[in-house]
């Protein structure tokens, strides 16, 4: 259970990590060296969580932050204010857990504007599969395929699939010069790119902001609620904070945030792990163990899909997403009373328009906060 959980969760989304992280500026080496640094330090925090409390406490990388990323664009100062933004988010994350006055701020944000901003963060990357399709059926579709085919058998098993049938379309669709394979074999050592870090506004309010809420209201207060619903009950707040730490040791090397994991918590946590609900720690530990080893082949895993058209592997990361999309979109106009205020989140955020460097993600959670609070000012006046 453990290496079927770190290959579910590194398969499934790092091709998002890297759309993602090449979306605010980074280059394909800082990519490769911040999907390193993510997946090694997301396994070592798995393995010293889930030691320390006797609990299967799963890690992953902020997959939803990475989507945000792809749809900010490149911020004022390059990746390097990137980076600090990832410092600073991190930062939060550790004082998050460690004082609870700002914890309880976060858990205050309306579920409905957080899955607005989610979702519409997530919408554009969702429509890279029907352009990938659109660019060329032959090597489109048949990622679309496999993922459609495998899913309506095992969701778990639809992202592999269509990555193996990416896989597969580069090998055989593809034209790969001869050099570009002599330097994949090059890339098979890692080589972790140190960024020294730039701190602006624009950094701190388009990028670390946004992060800091979509990590902790998509990941990891859902990471939290999965363990309870599996009977167990983890304290949050040192949870929290240390996948802060972990966080601030990777972003200096590209890694956006590492956090609680939601999908691959249940997997670990689940009777299918063991079934001494006691001893299921031992599956999130040697995942992690398994993260530490895949992270290691970044520089390949990173070099390999360059070969490919991007749309390609954009393709992939937009199927790895269309679950979450479908289940912030729904979370995000449920209830009526807001869902005027959630739309406004919505279409401000999918817009993609950046007002003062700063992205449309932060402006949308603006933008539907006053809808939501107009609202309920007008309904307190008229009772």
């Amino acid at each position: 259970m453990g290496l079927l959980t770190a290959f579910v969760g590194f398969a499934s989304s790092f091709a998002v990590v890297l759309h993602g992280l090449a979306g605010v500026g980074a280059s394909e080496a800082q990519a490769a060296s911040g999907l390193m640094a993510l997946s090694v330090s997301m396994g070592i925090c798995a393995i010293v969580l889930s030691t320390v409390t006797r609990l299967p406490v799963s890690i992953a990388w902020s997959t939803p932050g990475a989507a945000l990323l792809a749809s900010s664009g490149a911020v004022e100062g390059g990746f390097a204010t990137a980076v600090g933004g990832f410092l600073v988010c991190a930062a939060l994350i550790v004082v998050a857990g460690l004082w609870k006055p700002l914890g309880r701020m976060v858990a205050a944000i309306p579920a409905t504007l957080a899955n607005a901003m989610l979702s519409g963060v997530l919408i554009g990357l969702c429509f890279a599969p029907v352009k990938a399709v659109a660019f060329d059926p032959r090597l489109g579709l048949p990622i679309v395929l496999a993922w459609a085919l495998v899913g309506s058998i095992n969701r778990l098993y639809a992202v592999p699939a269509a990555l193996l049938a990416f896989i597969g379309v580069l090998a055989f669709g593809v034209d790969i010069p001869a050099g570009a394979l002599a330097g994949l074999a090059d890339s098979l050592l890692p080589r972790p790119e140190f960024v020294t870090p730039a701190f602006t506004v624009a950094g701190l309010v388009g990028i670390a902001l946004p992060l800091f809420i979509v990590t902790m209201a998509s990941q990891n207060i859902p990471g939290i609620a999965v363990l309870k619903v599996n009977d167990y009950t983890p304290n949050p707040g040192p949870l929290f904070a240390t996948t802060g730490l972990f966080s601030l040791f990777s972003a200096p090397f590209g890694g956006h945030a590492v956090n609680l994991a939601a999908i691959t918590a249940a997997m670990c946590a689940g009777s299918d792990a063991h079934p001494d609900p006691a001893k299921r720690y031992w599956a999130a530990i040697n995942a992690g163990i398994f993260y530490v080893i895949f992270g290691l082949a970044a520089g390949a895993v990173t070099a390999f899909v360059s070969l490919a058209p991007p749309i390609l592997i954009e393709a992939v990361a937009g199927l790895a997403l269309i679950s979450a999309f479908a289940a912030s979109a729904l979370n995000a106009f449920r209830e009526p009373e807001s869902r005027e205020a959630a739309a406004v989140t919505f279409l401000v955020t999918a817009s993609g328009v950046s007002l003062a460097g700063i992205s449309g993600a932060f402006w949308g959670l603006v933008a539907g906060g006053l809808m939501l609070a107009l609202a309920r000012f007008t309904a307190r006046r008229r009772a």
